[in-house]
């Protein structure tokens, strides 16, 4: 009798750990890759021409495609804020982009995207630019990310100049410290110059893939935020001089590698269908910069304004299955959106602090044609 209830214990045991990991495997992984300075119009689904991108477009075709989703400032920072936390960034009193020594940073009693899913046990991972607070304690592991590897603000804040020469130290940008990459809390190397800005792309594309590789047997959150197409551009040897636009066509043509090394990794290991993948960017593209700069499709005016080229960006969905694929939808959305839809996708429980976002579930999966934003607020 002994041994029998010891064995029905142990069998019941097995039964409960099954059920236990077959529901946390059933939770949908995300992957959020956030390009800085990426205009509407500088991908071929947002009608970019002499520019190849078949990952953005393979993106395209197999998710969908919004036609009015727009960040809730038009600046690196406040945008980022805004994206991770799901509240409008004046309420977080984060209304421009952070310098090295900036006093002022998001707040820690902020919840994320990352805390809430790591609450629901996802291993979670940041890549590249943060631009949130340079230092401890305001640093992404500091934020719900079990793991960082990038920079802490832009890679234009650095003691060289857009052409890729030092800077006079009597300048004020001359001024800025050298520019360092941060593995956890750590600075574990330096930004120097602007070969070393070329290999950007390609270390934190590498990266992602090790995180998924790693983590793949276990519901996972990744925010991969590339720091370019913001300048100064720089694109790595494989794609110098291979596209009809200059220097900024090539870094683009690298931001489309990187995605399609994303997707062939998901499709690699079969998480494809149980992966939420979602591509879109801070703001629109900082027009000073002419040809180094990209086109907003037509939109008024660009980066750091509050008309349609500043704040109206691509973003693409894909979740094969459950977002029609090649669908396109023209409702307002907004970055602070992305907090409540994927915690309504991933049911996991939302801030405790109010949030501005609304949950655009039911809209990306077709139950319903109407979504729940009618405005968005520019301050």
């Amino acid at each position: 009798m002994r041994k029998t209830s010891l064995s029905l214990l142990f069998l019941l045991g097995i039964s409960l750990n099954t059920d236990a990991q077959q529901k946390k495997n059933e939770r949908p992984n995300v992957i959020i890759i956030n390009m800085d300075d990426m205009g509407y119009g500088d991908t071929e689904p947002y009608g970019m021409t002499g520019i190849p991108a078949p990952n953005f477009n393979r993106a395209a075709t197999e998710g969908m495609r919004l036609t009015h989703f727009n960040t809730a400032q038009a600046v690196c920072s406040p945008s980022r804020a805004a994206l991770l936390t799901g509240c409008y960034p004046n309420r977080l009193s984060l209304a421009h982009a952070l310098n090295p020594e900036a006093k002022t940073a998001l707040s820690n009693s902020e919840e994320t995207i990352a805390s809430l899913l790591k609450k629901e046990g996802y291993k979670t991972a940041m890549l590249g630019k943060w631009h949130l607070g340079s230092k401890a304690p305001f640093l992404p592991t500091y934020f719900g990310f079990d793991s960082f590897y990038g920079i802490p603000y832009s890679h234009d804040m650095w003691p060289v100049g857009y052409d890729g020469k030092p800077l006079d130290s009597s300048t004020y940008r001359g001024k800025y410290p050298r520019l360092p990459i941060i593995s956890g809390e750590k600075v574990v190397a330096y930004n120097d110059n602007l070969e070393d800005q070329g290999k950007l792309t390609g270390t934190f594309t590498k990266k992602a893939v090790e995180f998924i590789t790693d983590h793949q047997k276990e519901p996972f959150f990744l925010y991969l935020a590339h720091p370019m197409p913001h300048v100064p551009l720089a694109a790595s040897k494989a794609f110098k001089g291979k596209s009809e636009l200059g220097v900024f066509g090539d870094v683009i043509m690298e931001l489309d590698w990187s995605v399609g090394e994303i997707m062939k990794t998901l499709d690699r290991y079969k998480l494809s269908e149980n992966t939420i993948l979602i591509i879109t960017s801070d703001n629109g593209p900082w027009l000073n910069f002419g040809d180094h700069a990209g086109s907003t499709g037509g939109f008024r005016e660009g980066k750091g304004t509050a008309w349609d080229g500043g704040t109206r960006v691509p973003c693409l969905i894909r979740w094969p299955g459950k977002i029609a694929a090649g669908s396109v939808n023209s409702q307002l959305m907004v970055n602070t959106d992305l907090l409540p839809t994927i915690a309504a996708f991933t049911k996991a429980k939302l801030p405790v602090h109010k949030i501005d976002g609304m949950d655009f579930s039911a809209l990306l999966t077709g139950k319903t044609a109407k979504g729940p934003r009618e405005v968005l607020l520019l301050l």
